[in-house]
């Protein structure tokens, strides 16, 4: 309304209002981050439109920008090409990457989940692992950011497998987990993304655009490893299983596992007939084939026999 006047800070105030120290405020201004403040007389005034701008700042900041890259971007708002994409497709890389909800359990029951017994180390570990979340002024309470993760951790104990076992392993996948992350990320850049981000910063339609590219790419990554997971895990899984079993066929009981060794010309002959993956297959096949020609065979001598005897009786 006509008689309301917009709000004034001093940089004490502001400071307090948008969370920023004095010193943080002014070292914003020498970078060109932050508009310079009104001289009122011998003070310096601030408006809402500096306090909007340091939320803007610390929000950013929080997204893992550097100031160096938040100078450009509000640089490039302030020229008049506008944030809205830009800010769009940072809210849209930032946001979850799964429809998983966190949970939260209480130290009791993680305690009756993984033993019963109070194990703090474990506890300090899963939370740094990211596991447990710590809930400020809630001691006996943790927050879960994925439940599933937690679960197949209560699994694998449950199974026999010891806690320390359980994080060593999830520290060896999540590297190599990051690692295809990252990969994947390289790869649509180049081959996706590169267009829209080519240009520093982005115009207000490409982030826009790229926002939605994110949108549509964003379960792709999941669904090739899980697919690529389950071919990698029934080949292998398959595999261990022949290892430990030494036959392609179950064994009754009693009998001992037993491991057969091939020489290396028939293995490269079998290999050159059938090919590498069919080699297994077709070993298996013939030995089966052998099997029942030779109790084939030893089924027709005994006919055989026991018709010459009744002959002679």
């Amino acid at each position: 309304m006509s008689g309301e006047h917009a709000a004034e800070y001093r940089i004490e105030d502001l400071a307090h209002h948008s969370g920023a120290t004095v010193r943080t405020i002014r070292a914003y201004q020498d970078r060109g981050l932050l508009p310079k403040p009104v001289r009122r007389g011998r003070a310096n005034v601030y408006g809402d439109s500096h306090l909007a701008r340091l939320r803007q700042i610390a929000d950013l900041l929080d997204r893992g920008y550097t100031l160096a890259s938040i100078k450009e971007l509000l640089e490039a708002w302030d020229a008049g090409r506008g944030l809205g994409g830009v800010l769009g497709l940072v809210a849209e890389v930032h946001g979850p990457w799964t429809d998983e909800e966190a949970d939260r359990i209480t130290r009791a029951e993680l305690y009756e989940t993984f033993g019963g017994k109070p194990d703090e180390e474990a506890i300090t570990e899963a939370v740094e692992l990211g596991v447990l979340e710590r809930v400020p002024g809630r001691d006996d309470e943790f927050l879960v950011p994925s439940p599933q993760e937690l679960a197949v951790a209560a699994e694998l104990f449950a199974a026999g497998v010891p806690l320390a076992a359980i994080s060593g392993h999830l520290r060896e996948l999540r590297g190599q987990v990051e690692h295809i992350a990252s990969r994947f990320l390289e790869f649509t850049t180049e081959h996706v993304f590169a267009r829209y981000l080519g240009h520093r910063p982005p115009t207000d339609a490409d982030a826009a655009e790229a926002a939605s590219m994110v949108r549509r790419l964003r379960p792709l990554a999941q669904q090739t490893v899980d697919a690529e997971l389950a071919r990698a895990m029934r080949l292998f899984a398959t595999r261990h299983l022949q290892h430990h079993l030494g036959a392609e066929t179950p064994l009754t009981q009693g009998d001992e596992p037993q491991a057969v060794m091939l020489p290396a010309d028939t293995i490269r002959a079998v290999h050159r007939l059938v090919g590498p993956e069919n080699a297994t297959a077709f070993i298996a096949a013939a030995a089966e084939r052998e099997v029942h020609t030779r109790t084939l065979d030893a089924l027709t001598a005994n006919h055989h026999k026991d018709n010459t005897v009744d002959q002679t009786l």
